[in-house]
């Protein structure tokens, strides 16, 4: 019975360590990309510092926190890494499929994933949260004590297990299952 589901699993297991090589470098792509736009918004915006205001949402009490900029911008630059990667390697679908065809959808997962992760990050960050990373701990002082590394680093790993099974079951596999079109050319 083990035999059985492990032989008829296996590539999904190969999928899954491919997906979560692949995760492991956007991981490194959005870490560096977030860190340097950390590091490069206050040379072009004066008050642009992780947790200022970025813009007061109007008529509520709430305001977009440069952090969740910053965050949507490594999300943008990982998300078109990690694609062409599961795209041509995890997935191998680079063969059924065009590049945008596949790519409106994988957005589409990775910006439902994001906006959880937000949540989450905004959870981690927030100091009337119920899981606000600890300030005792999390003082800032240092690289390894800022955090908005580590919020950042938990949404992202929070975000990993919802983004591989909505991409293997919707994004490419709803692809290479749908009819082919042909055209006058290759009918």
């Amino acid at each position: 019975m083990i035999r059985s589901f492990m032989s008829q699993h296996w590539g999904s297991f190969g999928q899954l360590f491919r997906f979560c090589i692949v995760g492991a470098s956007g991981v490194l792509v959005n870490m560096i990309v977030a860190l340097t736009a950390k590091k490069v918004a206050p040379l072009i915006w004066e008050h642009a510092q992780v947790e200022e205001v970025f813009l007061p949402i109007p008529g509520t009490p709430y305001n977009i926190r440069w952090f969740l900029v910053f965050s949507v911008i490594a999300f943008v630059v990982a998300n078109l890494w990690n694609y062409q990667l599961n795209r041509t390697w995890s997935f191998k679908s680079d063969r059924h499929a065009g590049w945008l065809r596949e790519f409106f959808p994988f957005f589409t997962v990775g910006l439902i994933a994001q906006g959880l992760g937000m949540v989450v990050e905004l959870a981690l960050m927030h100091p009337y949260s119920a899981i606000e990373l600890p300030s005792s701990i999390f003082d800032n002082s240092t690289g390894f004590r800022t955090k908005w590394y580590w919020a950042h680093l938990i949404m992202i790993s929070v975000t990993i297990p919802i983004s591989f099974l909505l991409n293997k079951f919707w994004t490419f596999r709803s692809i290479r299952n749908s009819p082919k079109v042909i055209t006058r050319e290759e009918g």
